[in-house]
């Protein structure tokens, strides 16, 4: 007690206690202070832990023990204990310290295994340098500008004083020759991180064009399906048709036989007799009717791998149908059209040679074809027509029936509209047409293994000759009113207006399969220059000598009412087709007009004189004109592009868009080749897709 009563009591007791703590700690720990502060350790534990009979000694222990026994008895004490039991050390972790600080840690530790496996580094410049590269030196050219001028005007102050008062000392040209090369040093590493950002970007580019050939692979197999399917659609509708059509049949046999009056026969002769008479180029009967011409399909599939390659569409005519006018009334049945068109082409590199095609012996004289990866049909002076299959690259079948060499050609949906040498016309179907690739079995027999003589098992080898009977139901009928040969044709819908030789234009109405208006271009030439009083309608000569083969009319277009019509004087005349009369002339050429296409605006017009102009409809002036080295002997434009062949082994394309010309050909690489291709004759564009004939024969195919 009294003890305690001590200690309460002094509090000096304390105080001296803390200050002889402190001065232990603060100096120097001898051997002395270390078993002094040993001796006082035990003595607090054993005043803490003495026996339990001391109860002034053991009352505070134990009642910190009872107070423990009851905090662990709760239930959240005790399911903390188990959780902190089940963690993981990680965990701990993670309770005991933020993310940014068990972030910093991590990083500050890096493992042996990754530092063994550090790539190397073929850079000679430092990550370091290259920051300090960066870095702007305004200042310092500042104040190097600065230095300089101030040099110049002490030097210039020299020179006028003619006195040295202090040369530059030689540690200030040290500083500058480091200074200059510490600049030189950081240009060098400007420059080789600006050409490690190049090969990065070359890099990327190969990884983008690698990934541009997969899409089209795949856009050329969407293509496939997509004509594959509507290929089967079309089979449908032919079989619902069929369906249908004898449903009618059997209800017109179920019905009644009504009674008819007995018709003398000579009446009936007399009556065939007028109408043969009247209409005796009539070709109601000869025109195709969709029913009778739907199960003979041009069919072109499967195709092979490396026709898929670059186009997966099927060239199948007999899907842009087409209806006529029939006796009895007009045909009620609705238009059947592709519903897509192929897209392929378009994404390929403008100049990119698609194909060639060894179409001819001799030079092609005329080309047209449908659509893009569709029907082509060729002539040339060897005497033949030949069909292809542009899709597969393949000859099916030739055109026969004219007695000369054709002169003009125009692909109209299925139908072909040819002009020849030998003063006719004739159209064709190409609906009708018998065209059994191989893999396709269609309509043949199971047994019948022999081949058609289309099929191609080698890409590389040349086709074989088509059977001569696969084209043989397509001739329709022929038109012979010309007394000259026919050198320019155009045909839109059921009327074909047609050139020739013997100076006369010639309005076909294939309703009625007679030609129902003759324009003479020289008797119109001369009213239209009686009607306006001046000399701009009447023919004139050209200034130059008379070209034995350019043709009177070089080229012709109508729409509607309107026809434009390029003849051997340079002159480009539009007609009214409801007068016959020469509404307004266009003059501007030199040389005979070879070649003219008008839209809603513009008329292009190519020429002998070398030049093409393009022409505003409204106003009848020139737009614009582009002089070529060679005259022009064909032309055609889209919607974007104006392609022209003028005597050279190339087609001269103009970009209506950026303004840019260019060529494109087989003559572009000729030098680098070691080639030498023929002259180009006879251009078509389409979308983008674009044929050329030259006078060996050979059709080249291009993406332009």
């Amino acid at each position: 007690m009294a003890s305690s009563k001590g200690r309460d009591a002094s509090p000096s007791g304390i105080s001296a206690v803390q200050t002889e703590e402190d001065s232990i700690l603060g100096t120097a720990l001898s051997t002395k202070n270390i078993e002094a502060f040993g001796r006082k350790v035990t003595t607090t534990a054993n005043h803490l832990m003495g026996p339990f009979g001391d109860a002034a000694t053991g009352a505070p222990y134990q009642s910190a023990l009872t107070e423990l026994h009851k905090e662990l008895r709760r239930p959240a004490i005790q399911r903390r204990v188990f959780s902190f039991a089940q963690a993981s050390p990680s965990e701990i972790v993670r309770s005991k310290l933020s993310t940014s600080e068990i972030q910093y840690r991590a990083l500050s530790f890096v493992p042996d295994e990754l530092l063994a496996n550090i790539p190397e580094d073929d850079n000679v410049y430092s990550l370091f340098q290259g920051f300090q590269a960066t870095l702007p030196e305004i200042e310092q050219r500042k104040g190097s500008r600065r230095r300089s001028s101030r040099g110049q005007r002490l030097l210039g102050a020299v020179d006028d004083a003619s006195e040295i008062e202090e040369l530059p000392s030689i540690g200030k040209l040290k500083r500058g020759k480091r200074e200059l090369s510490h600049r030189l040093e950081m240009l060098g590493i400007r420059k080789n991180m600006a050409s490690s950002e190049i090969r990065e970007i070359d890099n990327k580019i190969a990884n983008l064009n690698t990934m541009r050939k997969i899409v089209l692979d795949r856009l050329a197999a969407l293509e496939h399906d997509e004509a594959l399917m509507e290929h089967d659609i079309l089979n449908v509708d032919h079989q619902l048709e069929d369906l249908q059509e004898e449903l009618d049949d059997a209800a017109a046999l179920s019905l009644p036989t009504p009674k008819t009056d007995v018709v003398d026969d000579t009446d009936l002769s007399e009556s065939n007799a007028a109408n043969a008479s009247f209409m005796s180029e009539s070709i109601y009967e000869k025109l195709p009717s969709p029913k009778t011409r739907k199960h003979k399909t041009i069919s072109a599939f499967p195709m092979t791998s490396s026709v898929l390659f670059l186009h997966s569409s099927i060239c199948n005519p007999s899907i842009f149908e087409r209806t006529y006018i029939i006796k009895g009334g007009p045909n009620k049945d609705v238009d059947k059209g592709r519903q897509s068109m192929p897209i392929l082409h378009e994404h390929f590199e403008p100049g990119l040679n698609i194909r060639d095609l060894q179409a001819h012996n001799d030079m092609i004289t005329a080309l047209d074809f449908d659509v893009p990866f569709g029907t082509m049909v060729t002539a040339a002076l060897d005497d033949t027509v030949r069909v292809w299959d542009l899709n597969a690259g393949r000859c099916m079948g030739l055109l026969e029936g004219h007695h000369a060499s054709v002169r003009c050609v125009q692909v109209e949906d299925n139908i072909v509209a040819t002009g020849s040498m030998d003063a006719s016309i004739r159209l064709w179907d190409l609906s009708r047409a018998q065209y059994f690739p191989q893999g396709n079995r269609i309509n043949k027999d199971d047994e019948d293994d022999e081949d058609d003589g289309l099929a191609i098992e080698n890409p590389d080898d040349l086709p074989p000759p088509p059977p001569a009977s696969s084209m043989q139901d397509c001739p329709l009928f022929s038109l012979e009113a010309h007394v000259g040969e026919v050198t320019a044709l155009y045909l839109r819908g059921d009327t074909l207006v047609s050139g020739s030789a013997d100076k006369t234009l010639r309005q076909w109405d294939l309703e009625k399969g007679r030609c129902v208006q003759t324009l003479d271009v020289l008797w119109a030439a001369a009213q239209a220059s009686a009607t306006m009083g001046s000399g701009d309608g009447q023919w004139r000569q050209t200034g130059r000598l008379p070209d034995a083969s350019a043709d009177f009319v070089g080229a012709l277009q109508c729409f509607d009412a309107a026809l434009a019509c390029g003849t051997a004087d340079g002159m480009v005349r539009l007609w009214d087709l409801r007068s016959g009369q020469v509404h307004r002339s266009l003059v501007g050429h030199t040389g005979p007009v070879t070649c003219l296409q008008f839209d809603d605006v513009h008329m292009v017009t190519g020429s002998m004189d070398r030049s093409i102009r393009i022409w505003d409809l409204r106003t009848g002036s020139i737009y614009d004109a582009f002089a070529y080295d060679n005259p022009i002997t064909s032309m055609q434009f889209d919607s974007r592009r104006i392609v022209a062949a003028a005597g050279e082994d190339v087609v001269k394309v103009y970009d209506k868009t950026d303004g840019r010309h260019w060529d494109c050909g087989a003559g572009v690489n000729a030098e680098e080749e070691n080639g030498n291709p023929a002259i180009i004759e006879r251009v078509r564009i389409k979308d983008g897709y674009l044929t050329e004939g030259r006078k060996d024969g050979v059709v080249g195919v291009w993406a332009c």
